[in-house]
């Protein structure tokens, strides 16, 4: 009877019945909220991403374009073998060699050699499939002609970029736009986020993150245009702005495609990063947007 005793009072602790009189039941505690990245980490790969990627801009164009070739040949690769986890075998040689070529013709001959490109790497896929017979021909061109629209393609918008005499200005402006609304936006959502913008897609997305972006890409945008440019603040705002709703969208695009294919990130290259296209997803659709304002705004040489 005694032991009886002692289970049944052991079982109505645990079922949460009052402590008896003078016991000090300990206080639950919520966990800290967490960013959800290894900050320090993130912090050191990205400090030592952008002094590379400035010495490549200001010392030798030519080495900005290599190192774009490598890094969207990862991002080709890392897409490849997302794809795969649901069936989609994505020709991975057309798709590559597709890829230098865009870049290069971008940088070499300008926006008409990167939609030539571009179209002959279609038609290089498209060839791909047919003289390997696949038993899904429709799904892995379809895969292929995206991975090459997704990922070479935009990025052959910052090579455009890179073209004219102050191209390296105009490529650093616009990846420190991209930076600019991530870092806001890390910032602001983590201290005030509360109401989230897309919480199926991406649940620590928030609109008080979304204003932080905004804040602190116009912030850049005007800088950047005045200082590096010539241009006027106005220019700058509505460059910086564009650039904040266009990573935005690239952001939450890749989210929606690794939350379909049931993954978190879309590589481990870098630490506290993921992949090199956890990076890139912001900085792809970027490219075309701040290319085309800055053509009309602030023309080269203008």
């Amino acid at each position: 009877m005694a032991r009886q005793r002692v289970e049944n009072t052991a079982g109505q602790h645990a079922a949460g019945a009052s402590a008896p009189a003078g016991t000090v039941r300990p206080r639950l505690r919520r966990p800290p909220r967490r960013a959800g990245r290894d900050l320090p980490a993130a912090v050191t790969v990205g400090l030592g991403l952008a002094a590379l990627i400035s010495a490549c801009l200001f010392v030798d164009r030519r080495a900005f374009v290599l190192l774009a070739v490598l890094g969207i040949g990862i991002g080709v690769w890392e897409m490849g073998r997302a794809l795969a986890v649901r069936g989609a075998r994505v020709p991975l040689a057309p798709t590559l060699a597709g890829a230098v070529a865009m870049l290069v013709a971008a940088f070499t001959a300008g926006s008409q050699g990167l939609v030539l490109s571009f179209s002959l790497t279609v038609v290089a896929v498209l060839a791909w499939v047919t003289v390997r017979e696949s038993s899904d021909a429709v799904r892995d061109v379809t895969a292929g002609v995206f991975v090459a629209l997704y990922v070479p393609f935009l990025a052959g918008f910052a090579m455009l970029l890179l073209r004219p005499a102050d191209g390296p200005w105009r490529v650093w402006l616009f990846i420190a736009l991209v930076v600019a609304s991530d870092v806001g936006g890390y910032a602001v959502g983590v201290l005030f986020g509360r109401h989230l913008m897309a919480p199926t897609v991406s649940p620590k997305k928030s609109w008080e993150g979304f204003a932080g972006s905004l804040a602190f890409g116009v912030a850049s945008g005007v800088a950047g245009t005045v200082w590096l440019l010539e241009g006027q603040p106005w220019e700058g705002a509505l460059v910086g702005a564009a650039a904040v709703v266009a990573a935005t969208v690239g952001d939450l695009g890749e989210s929606m495609v690794k939350r379909d294919l049931g993954i978190k990130d879309m590589g481990s290259l870098l630490p506290g990063h993921g992949g090199l296209m956890d990076r890139l997803d912001s900085l792809l659709p970027t490219a075309p947007v701040v290319w085309v304002l800055l053509t009309l705004l602030v023309p080269p040489g203008g």
